[in-house]
């Protein structure tokens, strides 16, 4: 059972962990007898940056709050190199497409669950077959598949109506396997909502214990890893610490009770300059690996956001440049015109970039609204809708978001200098998650086109249809390009060797950068700041230090950063 220890408060989290630092047992005690206030300072992990409040439950199916649950504990069957951009073998030893319809999986033999039985075939096929209900997050799958075969304990054959290779990549490195015989007792229901306590995985990490601020994972002494591929998580124990305040992060990270923040931590880069012990990704400007896309998204229902070259105009006012300087002290990079992650820059055609691109320039934005038709009738310095009604717009971010806040603010500024009337407004985070739903925004920002193997991704982001009443994960602005979208499923047919892929992903910038369904301006960092107090060999750009991604968010284990643990050492 996962205990739940005495109360912590994060005020006093500074006490909580030196007295972890005065245990000097080796961990010879038994782990599961010890509280989070014994845990051995060298051979704990503390981290800080994806909760925001105590685990609600352990639900992998619909994952809440709970730091590593999928990556520490629940597994996929490959993971994904955002470097080299390919798929590794991970709980599957290999897979190949055997026919032009037929996938098949070759799972890793010996790989075990934490209640001591044995991952088959059946784990993957019942996975894959919870994707029929409508429910499950990946239940989209079962368009383009057939059927899920478990031809030997550890051998699946899947089976395609059409052969989606981006999609079907996507499940392979994205998608937790579950255990079969835990998972087939339980009702539809409690597999959706239940808070599937003790959580049976094949992960390096179990959960240990929790509190109100915070999450405690102990090692699997018998993670298949080990003896399959030679490693081992470094430290014995992990400690998620709830964020409550940039101010209580920087404070801990500064005197080393914490050893890696995923936060965004503003003013970090002055605290590096003046701290030897703390590090980032890169020594200078950006600082950060870029993570996802901040887009600016206008809702195309409503006049003149409906206008193609009204949204062109709107993106050469916005000088990105600005926002990276002033708001991100340069933590951040600017986007290219794409939206396209730097990842995936092999795939830019300069020429598209050349003839349809943009950049801040607020004298082409002034004549593209002339050219459209847009005039400053009323002499107010904003320009009316071509039939002379006035133009106000809301900006819309969460409050509280400080950093997008002074983003708003200064985008905000850049269009009414183009003659754009808009007006930055904060508003509740869940209001902003509703409106972006419903459609009821003007316009709003976000940033969920991150990484993945896969540039259609981005696309479905941008062009997925159809539009409907809720549009819960893409296409926020509802834009319709039949088109675009029909060269966006094509590409998640095409096998990224495939001479034609280049051509889809061609034309699919062109119709982005001529539509302008979304406005890229600048790249989040996938967040990262180190204390080499305690644990280094942290990942970074260094040559000698590990090429991965430095991060505690869920689905970054799966893109590498589970190499990280294995990788860190013992300061001194």
């Amino acid at each position: 059972m996962i205990r739940r220890r005495t109360l912590f408060t994060l005020a006093a989290a500074g006490t909580a962990v030196a007295a972890a630092g005065c245990s000097d047992d080796g961990g010879s005690a038994d782990p599961d007898d010890l509280s989070m206030n014994e845990f051995p300072r060298n051979e704990t992990l503390y981290t800080t940056g994806t909760a925001w409040g105590p685990p609600a439950d352990w639900n992998t199916i619909n994952p809440g709050e709970v730091t590593g649950l999928n990556g520490l504990g629940y597994e996929t069957l490959f993971l994904f190199d955002p470097i080299s951009t390919e798929l590794t073998p991970w709980l599957a030893e290999s897979g190949e497409w055997t026919e032009e319809l037929v996938y098949t999986l070759k799972l890793r033999d010996g790989v075990k669950w934490s209640d001591g039985e044995q991952l088959t075939a059946e784990d993957v096929k019942y996975t894959m077959e919870l994707g029929q209900v409508e429910a499950v997050p990946y239940h989209n799958i079962w368009d383009w598949i057939a059927s899920v075969e478990a031809v030997d304990d550890l051998t699946v054959a899947v089976t395609f109506l059409e052969a989606r290779h981006q999609e079907w990549n996507n499940f392979l490195w994205a998608e937790q396997i579950v255990p079969e015989h835990v998972f087939a007792k339980l009702s539809e229901e409690e597999i959706l909502t239940g808070a599937n306590e003790d959580p049976v995985v094949t992960g390096p990490y179990k959960v240990h214990s929790f509190d109100q601020d915070r999450l405690a994972w102990v090692k699997r002494e018998d993670w298949w890893a080990t003896e399959a591929l030679g490693l081992e998580g470094k430290p014995k124990f992990i400690v998620d610490i709830v964020n409550t305040s940039n101010d209580v992060t920087l404070n801990l990270m500064a005197q080393g009770e914490l050893d890696l923040s995923n936060n965004f931590l503003p003013g970090i880069q002055d605290l590096i300059a003046t701290n030897p012990d703390l590090s980032t990704y890169y020594a200078e400007a950006p600082y950060m690996l870029s993570a996802n896309t901040a887009m600016l998204i206008p809702n195309t229902t409503i006049e003149p956001l409906d206008d193609p070259e009204f949204r062109r105009a709107m993106a050469f006012a916005i000088d990105s440049a600005k926002i990276v300087d002033s708001v991100y002290s340069g933590l951040v990079a600017a986007s290219n015109p794409t939206g396209l992650l730097p990842t995936w820059d092999k795939y830019l055609d300069q020429g598209v970039l050349d003839e349809v691109g943009f950049a801040f320039d607020v004298n082409e934005a002034k004549s593209i609204l002339a050219a459209a038709g847009y005039e400053d009738a009323d002499g107010d310095g904003f320009v009316e809708t071509k039939s002379g009604e006035k133009i106000e717009f809301k900006l819309n971010v969460p409050t509280g978001w400080t950093d997008w806040e002074e983003a708003a603010r200064s985008m905000a500024a850049d269009l009414k200098a183009a003659g754009i009337n808009v007006t930055e407004e904060f508003i509740d985070a869940g209001a902003v998650d509703d409106a972006r739903t419903n459609g009821e925004f003007q316009l709003i920002l976000n940033n969920w086109s991150g990484i993945s193997h896969t540039p259609w991704t981005h696309y479905r982001y941008l062009f997925q249809l159809p539009v409907n009443d809720a549009q819960s994960t893409a296409n926020f602005s509802r834009w319709t390009n039949e088109a675009a979208w029909e060269l966006t499923q094509e590409l998640a047919a095409t096998a990224a060797e495939d001479p034609r892929y280049q051509e889809i992903l061609s034309e699919l910038q062109r119709h982005s950068l001529v539509d302008m369904p979304a406005i890229p301006v600048w790249y989040n960092g996938a967040w990262s700041q180190v204390n080499n107090t305690v644990w280094t060999n942290w990942p970074s750009e260094a040559a000698d230090t590990p090429d991965v991604f430095p991060s505690t968010w869920n689905n970054m284990w799966n893109i590498g950063s589970i190499y990280m643990l294995t990788e860190l050492k013992l300061a001194g």
